[in-house]
């Protein structure tokens, strides 16, 4: 007698996967290999991605946390998440060669708090402290510049020195609605803030959100791939519980995924974090294959078409 596959339903949220950044700070380190050969350094994980980071170290990338562990004839990269002053100054100092893969949108937060320090303002950042990108960007500034709540009710404790002259920036990889709130109790508490014309939150976390908010409500349950020190994927998760899919949880591939929690599910939303390769959903995927009878409807909320350029030290 066969087994009858029950049916199930896979809702693809599109965009998903790796975005601009990523794919920038990935070649980055592939193309640093073939011309200094290996090995090539890496301080922190290039992107908060386990199959991403073992790949690389096949081809010969050494991930490191700190440049002490560095030799000073070896190039280093620094990861996508963006770096405090102090590295490249300190690499510079010791003449090393190295490179740095900073998403450009990040770069572009450190930009924006420079610019409000020379203005004499105080720097609120909104983010996740202990975050890469977080102690990055703080890093920007001399310390006590930079002051950081991670929510509104920290909002609501905080001690500046002139409350007429502040500004605001985010991480690029925050919930856009909680954002949204946590803005409000700022300007509320304090008239004169300045911000950004736009949230700092990036074009590749608000089009996932965005994407997932458009399928949640339609599924019984949420896959998000992605690393559990992601921050992007993680908002995925709790962007799909807020939208109307509470059965939503992270998975880092396949072998993880834990079948008893899908139940009776006949319809399953998967989607991936920005640092989180294409490859993984199609394992996921081909797993689902084996145990259902499968159908695969693709969501399509945007089209992203963003690419960075390398930096001139590859391209020559």
């Amino acid at each position: 007698m066969t087994h009858v596959k029950k049916p199930l339903t896979i809702l693809l949220a599109s965009p998903r996967g790796f975005c601009a950044g990523v794919e920038r700070a990935i070649q980055i380190v592939e193309r640093a290999i073939e011309r200094y050969g290996r090995p090539v350094y890496v301080r922190h994980e290039i992107v908060h991605n386990r199959f991403v980071v073992e790949s690389l170290e096949a081809k010969g990338a050494v991930f490191v946390e700190e440049l002490d562990e560095v030799p000073d004839d070896r190039p280093v990269v620094f990861s996508a998440h963006g770096v405090p002053k102090t590295v490249p100054a300190e690499a510079a100092r010791r003449q090393m060669l190295y490179l740095d893969a900073t998403c450009p949108l990040v770069s572009k937060v450190h930009r924006e708090a420079e610019r409000h320090a020379e203005s004499g303002r105080t720097v609120i950042l909104i983010g996740h402290a202990g975050h890469p990108e977080v102690v990055g960007t703080m890093g920007q500034l001399p310390p006590g510049k930079v002051l950081l709540v991670e929510d509104a009710a920290q909002v609501e404790r905080l001690c500046v020195p002139e409350p007429s002259n502040l500004a605001y920036a985010t991480q690029t990889t925050l919930s856009v609605d909680d954002t949204i709130g946590i803005v409000s109790a700022l300007r509320r508490r304090f008239p004169a803030i300045q911000g950004p014309k736009m949230e700092d939150i990036c074009y590749a976390t608000t089009n996932r959100q965005g994407a997932v908010k458009a399928i949640a409500e339609r599924c019984d349950a949420l896959v998000v791939i992605g690393a559990p020190n992601s921050s992007n994927s993680m908002r995925l998760v709790e962007v799909a519980a807020s939208y109307g899919c509470v059965r939503a949880k992270l998975v880092q591939r396949a072998a993880d995924m834990d079948w008893a929690w899908l139940g009776d599910a006949g319809r399953l939303g998967i989607t991936a974090g920005a640092s989180a390769p294409e490859l993984l959903v199609e394992e996921l995927i081909a797993a689902c294959r084996e145990r259902y009878e499968v159908t695969i409807e693709e969501i399509r909320t945007t089209d992203e078409n963003m690419v960075f350029k390398l930096p001139r030290q590859l391209v020559a």
